[in-house]
């Protein structure tokens, strides 16, 4: 479930703390701890939401009791589930959702653009009407490994494990075990459960 009703979104500029711009009237509408050093800019959070120093949130939606690690960002129109780890140096772009229950290991890179490009054809830098955020899923209590790259447009299946510094390049079925560059399903163990 993402953040409740009654959440509200909150402005932090880097170096001030929570507890001294918003007082405890709103206290599910702020991480639930006291950090400095962390930018967040118009987030729905839910409960109980702990975020640490240098993190860096802007127009996103985080779910309750979710844990977001240092140096990690998070931008504007990513959504996150509630009960998820996120662990430091992680990047989550426009156009990621993940579902409850998810384990993000550290410095995994989420993709939104297939073409990148920073000029057009006639040379001039290109803006955000000049692409279309690829979406992609992670569904609920999947995991995956700290350095992987998850490449836009793909979903990654309920309860699937993607390998420490796998290239995930299309869908991941739930429950499967990928590893690699590209990413491939591993075989699974004799009486394994998913």
């Amino acid at each position: 479930m993402l953040p409740h009703a009654g959440a509200t979104r909150a402005w932090l500029p880097v170096g001030f703390r929570a507890s001294r711009l918003e007082p405890a009237r709103h206290p599910s509408g702020l991480p639930a701890n006291d950090v400095p050093y962390r930018l967040i800019n118009d987030v729905s959070f839910g409960q109980n939401v702990v975020v640490h120093s240098f993190a860096n949130l802007y127009g996103c939606v985080i779910g309750s009791d979710t844990r977001v690690g240092p140096f990690v960002e998070i931008q504007k129109g990513a959504s996150i589930g509630s009960r998820c780890k996120l662990q430091s140096h992680t990047f989550i772009c426009d156009g990621v959702t993940i579902g409850d229950g998810v384990f993000v290991g550290h410095g995994v890179v989420f993709v939104n653009d297939k073409y990148p490009r920073a000029t057009d054809d006639s040379g001039q830098l290109k803006t955000e009407a000049d692409w279309q955020a690829s979406r992609t899923f992670v569904e609920r209590d999947a995991s995956i490994g700290s350095g992987a790259v998850i490449l836009g447009g793909v979903r990654v299946g309920a309860g699937a494990l993607v390998g420490a510094g796998a290239l995930v390049t299309k869908d991941v079925p739930p429950g499967a075990t990928v590893a690699g560059n590209p990413a491939r399903a591993l075989p699974q163990a004799r009486g394994a459960t998913a």
